[in-house]
């Protein structure tokens, strides 16, 4: 049933949706990510120097780093290879193509996120989905039902994907049984929850500059030691995509339609973009200039998907055949350069990204049970609780189950954001020219 409902979303339903709406916003934004993409650099990391502003919240960076927590996860190593198994090289050309798109959608409902977002009594900012539906178009059915679905999604797209990737991981690599290592996970994940998104965001500040630097240096070395197989495998990423030599097989249209299924599904898990989490990460922020904040969301989409997840497409393409499991698969392509350390590194990286991921998710589940129950502290913490027992399941489930679910449960809570940002782009657009001009 998960593989037919996936299979149905995210066949030309999702593919054309999302597509549309990230074609919508690139022109309605007059391009604003790329023509502007040096100023985005410059709005975002360029302003690091700057004293922040004070408040309860937190800054645009840790706000930014909340979201990349739960970004950058298994979708990064795992995710990635899972799409070039199952969509061939061709999947990581689509990922490139639903990233620069996405960079305007998760600016728009960043930028929203900021305009529309509520204080708490604590001085802390609430926002996302929920608010800018209910407050800016003033369905509040729609907004309570984002807000259940998403709290459920939390449970599988930002935990037991994230946990049973890491888990495989760790125990291909160290031997260690599933079930202990989603004890372990639960436990210190507790630890960071109980402190709310203020702690998260500490916690994401600290780690997720180390992670990716990291990481982009153990991919870098693979790249460069099979440097003369770059320009190859790029090639069979456009050949791929457009299905250039299954032509004559007559299974070109099969080939294209899997690489863009998975290239763009995967993409997405990935940076987010649509699916409304990431703006209540943003909507935190220290900040009054949702059209800024809104730069650090196409900035996060740049990060993750252009620079990440092509890194690690391209550190499998030019070293290791397509077979195999996806974790393994990047696992191997390390090897190549490390040795046995290789799998070692990638399990370190996926526990890292996952931990880091697993933290960001929960945020979003507490925003939801915010919106949903006010400041009663009974569900919050039945929430977290929830979310805590969760991680150990994930440990034990198998990933073929988990990702499918996962894909099903995106598109679910994308549709009613998705159709909020579409029916408030005039507000987005205003918005940015007032900013930046036409």
């Amino acid at each position: 049933m998960l593989e037919a409902a996936g299979a149905f979303l995210w066949g030309p339903f999702m593919l054309t949706i999302l597509t549309g709406v990230g074609i919508y916003f690139t022109v309605g934004t007059k391009f604003l990510p790329i023509r502007r993409f040096g100023e985005m650099f410059r709005l975002t990391l360029g302003s690091l120097s700057k004293k922040p502003s004070a408040g309860a919240g937190v800054s645009p960076f840790a706000a930014m780093s909340t979201a990349l927590a739960s970004c950058l996860g298994t979708g990064n190593i795992a995710g990635v290879a899972s799409a070039l198994l199952l969509g061939g090289p061709g999947a990581l050309f689509w990922m490139w193509v639903s990233a620069f798109l996405s960079m305007a959608t998760k600016y728009a409902e960043v930028a929203l996120a900021i305009l529309y977002r509520r204080r708490k009594p604590d001085g802390v900012w609430l926002g996302g989905p929920m608010f800018y539906i209910e407050h800016g178009l003033k369905l509040k059915w729609l907004a309570v039902l984002f807000s259940c679905i998403c709290m459920l999604s939390t449970l599988g797209t930002g935990n037991l994907t994230q946990i049973g990737a890491m888990s495989r991981a760790l125990e291909g690599a160290y031997g260690i049984p599933p079930l202990y290592i989603g004890i372990c996970a639960a436990m210190l994940v507790g630890m960071t929850i109980f402190s709310g998104i203020k702690g998260v965001s500490q916690v994401a500040e600290r780690l997720i500059p180390f992670m990716s630097i990291l990481y982009t240096a153990g991919a870098v070395a693979v790249l460069a030691a099979h440097a003369g197989e770059i320009l190859p495998a790029f090639g069979r990423v456009i050949n791929s995509a457009f299905g250039v030599r299954q032509a004559a097989g007559g299974m070109a249209g099969y080939t294209v339609a899997q690489a863009m299924r998975y290239g763009t599904a995967r993409g997405v898990f990935s940076n987010e973009a649509g699916m409304g989490s990431s703006p209540m990460a943003h909507a935190a922020a220290n900040t009054h200039n949702a059209a800024h904040q809104g730069m650090w969301g196409a900035l996060e989409v740049f990060i993750d998907t252009i620079v990440l997840c092509t890194l690690t497409g391209a550190a499998i393409l030019v070293s290791v055949p397509l077979a195999g499991e996806s974790a393994d698969l990047t696992g191997a392509a390390f090897a190549t350069v490390f040795g046995a350390g290789g799998e070692s590194f990638v399990a370190v990286s996926i526990s890292l990204f996952a931990l880091t991921s697993v933290m960001g998710w929960s945020c979003y589940g507490e925003v939801c049970c915010a919106y949903l129950f006010g400041n009663s502290k009974l569900p919050l913490t039945v929430y977290r609780c929830l979310y805590i027992a969760a991680i150990p399941i994930g440990s034990v489930l198998t990933m073929e189950r988990i990702w499918q679910l996962a894909d099903v449960a995106n598109c679910f809570i994308m549709l009613p954001n998705l159709l909020a940002i579409v029916l408030l782009s005039k507000k987005v657009f205003r918005l940015t020219r007032k900013e930046f001009g036409n």
